[in-house]
């Protein structure tokens, strides 16, 4: 059974989004070391090709899991229109916190053990990414709070949605299908930032 508190994280992280809520500074006895702090998101430009494949072996591990379970979904969460160049810059890094978010609690709720082996080094692997993203997103500049583009809400609006309507067994086909769109895409996007056209 899913956790009660993995269901708030996402509905969490969307809601702080659409109403433009910004977070509150770190209590000083918390902060990170300066050097821990550092935006390296730049190295995310392109992965390399053994991550690729261990994204991709996982994802037919997955599927195959899936289709001994016998799971059948008539759509995918994320449809061939979903392109993250159609967003403003600023605003990519947020739709790619609530992918990222979506995928590691999807597959962290995953309890076959047969899956662990296969799952358990992409899961440190969007973890780290997650923990990058969110370290340059709060070192950059301040900038006044504002609304949402309608895409970029309608994105996030899908991504909760689907949470509260999609089977568990289709929701992981949504991710794990997502996998290398998720990496080679939106994080490869996000990387350049303005030179992503």
């Amino acid at each position: 059974m899913k956790p009660a508190g993995g269901r708030l994280l996402l509905p969490l992280l969307l809601a702080a989004v659409l109403t433009g809520t910004r977070a509150h500074p770190v209590p000083r006895a918390t902060r990170l070391p300066s050097d821990a702090k550092k935006c390296h998101l730049a190295r995310f430009k392109s992965l390399a090709p053994q991550e690729l494949k261990a994204f991709r072996n996982a994802s037919d591990a997955i599927e195959k899991w899936l289709l001994e379970k016998d799971v059948k979904c008539s759509s995918r969460l994320f449809p061939r229109a979903w392109d993250l160049k159609q967003l403003q810059v600023q605003e990519r890094p947020k739709a790619l916190q609530a992918e990222l978010a979506l995928t590691l609690e999807v597959l962290e709720n995953l309890t076959d053990s047969a899956l662990g082996p296969i799952l358990d080094q992409r899961l440190h692997t969007l973890r780290h990414i997650q923990s990058q993203l969110q370290t340059c997103t709060q070192s950059q500049p301040t900038a006044e709070p504002g609304s949402p583009s309608g895409r970029l809400s309608l994105w996030l609006h899908r991504l909760q949605e689907a949470q509260e309507k999609e089977t568990p067994g289709c929701l992981v086909d949504s991710v794990t299908s997502n996998f290398v769109r998720l990496l080679m895409g939106d994080l490869k996007c996000v990387a350049r930032g303005d030179q992503c056209t």
